[in-house]
């Protein structure tokens, strides 16, 4: 990965993420363990930090970004960031929550660097996906269903991809992180730094403007 286009965290930003974590690791000896070493600055920790992390950082911030260069450079911006405030991490919310944390803060900052130059972000159904030759569309596996069917479900697959990066970032986040991710509410609002009423909420609107706007498939 490449940081061409690194825009970091503030040092502040990143304090008061790892700040807002509490003591939920302490009842699990191993992951209290693995956390303290972390905190230590143990750099097979971190290694294995990456290794047990990265894709799952990767793939959310790919589904954010529909770009997977842009999406490497924010993986890796999200663990240097979390390598400087991992010694305020204090564990209440998971590892996996407080990396999707900062990786949303960083998106979120990416995303205002691209409006602020005019720059647009277009979602392609030829996009790849990972390094092969996979695109967005082929990973819609076929189903021995008409040719016409197919290409309709490739369709309403592709306008849902260019709703969603057309909704306002509050709510996108929202529901990819609910119906792509799978994390659960109070996940979400760990990760969010909101309540679980509104990431009901955030769901509940994005979720019927995609409804909307789909009335035609």
């Amino acid at each position: 990965m490449i940081l061409g286009k690194a825009l970091a965290c503030s040092q502040r930003n990143l304090s008061d993420a790892a700040s807002a974590a509490g003591d939920a690791a302490a009842n699990d000896p191993v992951e209290a363990l693995f956390i303290e070493q972390l905190r230590n600055g143990d750099s097979d920790a971190f290694d294995r930090l990456i290794l047990r992390y990265s894709a799952d950082i990767y793939a959310f911030l790919f589904r954010l970004t529909e770009d997977r260069d842009e999406a490497a450079d924010l993986t890796q911006e999200t663990f240097l960031s979390a390598l400087k405030a991992m010694k305020s991490f204090r564990g209440e919310a998971s590892l996996k929550t407080w990396l999707t944390r900062i990786a949303i803060n960083h998106s979120r900052n990416r995303r205002r660097w691209w409006q602020r130059r005019g720059f647009g972000r277009t979602v392609s159904f030829e996009t790849p996906v990972g390094d092969g030759e996979l695109t967005l569309g082929g990973t819609i596996v076929g189903n021995g269903e008409s040719v016409e069917t197919e290409i309709l479900r490739r369709e309403r697959e592709l306008a849902i991809r260019k709703i969603l990066a057309e909704l306002p970032d509050k709510f996108r986040e929202a529901v990819i992180l609910c119906d792509i991710e799978g994390m659960t509410y109070d996940d979400i609002a760990a990760a969010l730094e909101i309540s679980v009423g509104t990431v009901k909420s955030r769901i509940s609107r994005g979720r019927e403007e995609i409804r909307r706007r789909l009335k035609d498939f």
